[in-house]
């Protein structure tokens, strides 16, 4: 009985292995079009990486049987003394090293090009970028084991869902609470890092109608295999009605509000906010929320004023004390 348990535990493990794949085939055939970019980079690194790959492999198993123990060729191409050939060093040297090249060329193109601070230069490779189009603004928040996103221009806040219109670019302004996390939607583009008391940034577009899954790609704790979101791309109309719903709702968003959902909980359903504190996002940022707590960006600021003033006064004691000494000096000289 043991043998074909085993082989039906072997089919299964591979049937859930394909089943996996199929998930992460996303990242290939994606709905926006920052990520279908990313895609085609790993389609094109990989057969370049494939050019010498397949033929090392190919030549290490011909070579393995031409050259085995009691083959024929083998004893009639033995030579002691070959040592060198420039044809097969050429090879050997010089395929290596233009593909060094061109995946180095590629990777520099398309670091800048995928750069997730910069502003977006076309809807889809088939749709201009109009003059006119302003980006919607999103700032994310990562709490404990939960993601928080603020609309300013519409007002609202979500909590664990977010939906933007299709073929509007997206900037998002992310952030986290109390510790460091990452932000990914695979079908929008790559995972970005958010960290307490820093703003990174992550400019994207949806191209395609749907839901798609948003989630945390970095361990933050025993909350965060619950740590996802889903992210809605819609038409402008069902947008604007999303919108409505979460201001029918009633609920503010104030500061209390946002301590009382910043503690740490598991798998929250989704919430929608009416209406937000208009400075939450910049003071999660800088770290002062609660009552009473200097904010980040002003401590900087008053010790740059104190380390200017102290240098300052350093600097004037140096010319003072080099004033006197050149003082003395010449009263020295006239009593001489």
């Amino acid at each position: 009985m043991r043998p074909p348990t085993l082989i039906r535990g072997s089919i299964l493990l591979v049937l859930a292995s394909f089943l996996a794949g199929c998930k992460q085939l996303v990242v290939l055939n994606p709905a926006g079009d920052i990520a279908a970019q990313q895609g085609q980079l790993v389609v094109i690194a990989t057969v370049l990486m494939l050019l010498i790959i397949v033929p090392v492999i190919f030549l290490t198993l011909l070579f393995a049987w031409r050259y085995r123990h009691n083959s024929q060729r083998a004893q009639d191409d033995y030579a002691p003394d070959w040592d060198h050939s420039t044809k097969l060093e050429l090879v050997i040297w010089a395929a290596p090293l233009v593909i060094i090249i061109a995946l180095g060329a590629l990777t520099w193109i398309t670091t800048h090009k995928l750069d997730p601070y910069r502003p977006l230069d076309r809807i889809s490779v088939s749709k201009a970028l109009p003059a006119d189009i302003k980006p919607l603004e999103v700032q994310v928040v990562a709490l404990d084991w939960k993601w928080l996103f603020l609309l300013p221009e519409q007002g609202i806040a979500s909590v664990n869902e977010l939906a933007a219109p299709v073929d509007r670019p997206i900037r998002f302004k992310l952030t986290s609470s109390s510790t460091m996390n990452a932000f990914y939607v695979p079908d929008l583009a790559g995972m970005i890092y958010t960290m307490p008391g820093m703003q990174t940034e992550l400019n994207a577009i949806i191209n395609k109608p749907g839901v798609y899954h948003g989630m945390s790609s970095h361990y933050s704790g025993s909350g965060f295999s619950g740590m996802t979101f889903k992210f809605h791309g819609l038409s402008n109309e069902a947008f604007d009605q999303w919108v409505a719903k979460a201001r029918e709702g009633g609920r503010e968003l104030s500061r209390d509000a946002y301590l009382e959902l910043a503690k740490p909980s598991t798998r929250d359903p989704v919430a929608l906010f009416a209406s937000v504190d208009a400075s939450l996002f910049q003071r999660v940022l800088n770290l002062c929320v609660a009552d009473g707590q200097a904010c980040m960006h002003e401590v900087m600021a008053r010790d740059a004023r104190r380390n200017r003033a102290h240098n300052a006064g350093v600097a004037l004691a140096a010319a003072t004390q080099q004033s006197v000494c050149t003082a003395s000096e010449s009263f020295d000289l006239l009593s001489n």
